[in-house]
């Protein structure tokens, strides 16, 4: 670890499972190469400081009700974080800002989703610099919703599902992004807030690669205009560490059952921490997982299942009649189940996370995406760097099975580990000293220090 350069960074995580992980691994590496680090974060979804004691944490209450905490529409949720949250973390940032005991502030990073926070932190007289989660690839077409309006793809019409996007080869109109709501706009207006934010802002992080997608990284520098940072994977670039930011409880006994079964021979399902699916496509997941007579490791977490606790829906005798073949849990510790030799594929929504963790481990996939990114990260998992399959016709029986033989079985699953095998030494040579996450990262490092004179520019003109 490098010694403690002095200055202190305020990161601000969205309080969704899939933006908190990588804000707090970037806080890891920032925090092993010198900074202090102090997180905000909100009661909903409240972190566990105890779980990161090296970060000092604040919490702020943005006192959601207990119906907007519940809340199903996503879209509508980050309306109500968004316009609770405004006030109490201007005041805890201003709090932090002023604290002389403390080093000074070098910079604030937050979510480009959390839409009030250039304008706080301009206030405050503070550089904000963006951690955009999702891939580059997504990122470059939000950029082009405009265009992609224009040429008439929204809203989706379901006899041009099938057209392809000549904008953005190979994706086709059913993969472009979109989060259902009962308000459509609000989608609309979220990219427009995102693009415009990111534009405002000191620098773009994101974890990626460049040789993963070094295609869309030039196009998103080319069309913002602010330094951009692709330091990923993040998880792979600190030490290990046995902590964990899951709001969910982590069910070790996968690990355990995963000890007992020969390599490459499991099947990993799991859909995220969001996701939803109703009951009669959870029971072809069930029956065809059981039909290929294949091991597997099934991630079922409470709410998955549309009026359902947990697993009530399997018929009576399922878990018996596998005879130990299968193994389900409420939630699993996913980066130490994909490293486990005996994970042979990985049947998931791609959301980003999901998505690079499979690649960092050489682990094919199956892509059965569900809304806003996922639909361009399986595309690519799919048809660009072809190292997965995607379920086109939905959650049947029938193709799924086909999908588990395919890459299980056939030669196809075999020349996607080779291709697989390949990219993960691209992930070892980009973290090495020279390659270009390695670079990247050091370029971050200075451009935060680099903002050191406009803070202290800054705050002569406030005296």
């Amino acid at each position: 670890m490098e010694q403690r350069k002095g200055r202190r960074l305020i990161l601000f995580p969205l309080p969704l499972q899939g933006h908190i992980n990588p804000m707090l691994e970037l806080a890891n590496i920032l925090y092993f190469k010198g900074f202090s680090i102090t997180i905000i974060h909100t009661n909903f979804n409240s972190l566990n400081p105890s779980t990161h004691p090296h970060f000092t944490f604040h919490s702020i209450s943005e006192n959601l009700s207990e119906s907007e905490a519940a809340e199903k529409d996503l879209l509508l949720l980050l309306s109500h974080l968004n316009a609770k949250c405004c006030l109490p973390f201007r005041k805890c940032l201003a709090t932090l800002v002023s604290d002389v005991s403390k080093e000074p502030v070098a910079c604030l990073i937050s979510d480009p989703v959390f839409d009030f926070t250039q304008s706080v932190a301009e206030s405050l007289k503070i550089p904000r610099i963006l951690l955009r989660t999702g891939g580059a690839s997504f990122t470059a077409v939000l950029s082009a919703f405009p265009i992609l309006q224009e040429k008439g793809y929204f809203p989706k019409q379901d006899s041009r599902l099938e057209e392809p996007v000549t904008e953005f080869l190979p994706l086709r109109v059913k993969d472009l992004p979109m989060i259902n709501s009962s308000d459509p706009k609000r989608f609309f207006k979220l990219v427009h807030d995102l693009t415009y934010e990111t534009k405002a802002s000191y620098g773009f992080i994101f974890n990626t690669f460049e040789d993963l997608e070094q295609h869309a990284l030039a196009k998103i520098r080319k069309e913002l205009h602010i330094p951009i940072f692709a330091i990923g994977p993040f998880h792979k670039c600190v030490p290990v560490t046995t902590s964990t930011s899951s709001l969910i409880s982590q069910d070790q006994s996968c690990i355990s059952w995963l000890n007992t079964q020969p390599s490459k021979s499991v099947i990993y399902v799991s859909f995220g921490s969001i996701a939803a699916i109703n009951e009669a496509q959870f029971l072809e997941i069930a029956w065809a997982l059981a039909n290929t007579k294949q091991r597997f490791l099934w991630v079922v977490r409470p709410g998955l299942v549309q009026g359902s606790e947990w697993l009530e829906p399997l018929p009576s005798g399922f878990l018996e009649s596998l005879n130990g073949m299968g193994h389900i849990v409420k939630w699993a510790p996913q980066k130490e189940v994909l490293a486990h030799q005996a994970v042979g594929v990985f049947w998931t929504h791609n959301g980003w996370n999901s998505t690079l963790e499979s690649i960092c481990e050489g682990v094919p996939m199956i892509c059965f995406p569900f809304s806003a990114d996922q639909m361009v990260n399986a595309r690519y998992v799919s048809d660009v760097w072809k190292i997965g399959l995607q379920l086109e016709l939905g959650i049947q029986r029938g193709e799924i099975e086909r999908a588990i033989r395919r890459l299980m079985m056939e030669k196809q699953g075999e020349e996607m580990r080779e291709r697989l095998s390949k990219l993960k030494d691209k992930v070892n040579l980009c973290l090495r000293q020279g390659g270009s996450s390695y670079q990247s990262l050091n370029g971050l490092v200075n451009h935060i220090l680099s903002l050191e004179s406009f803070v202290y520019k800054n705050s002569k003109v406030s005296d």
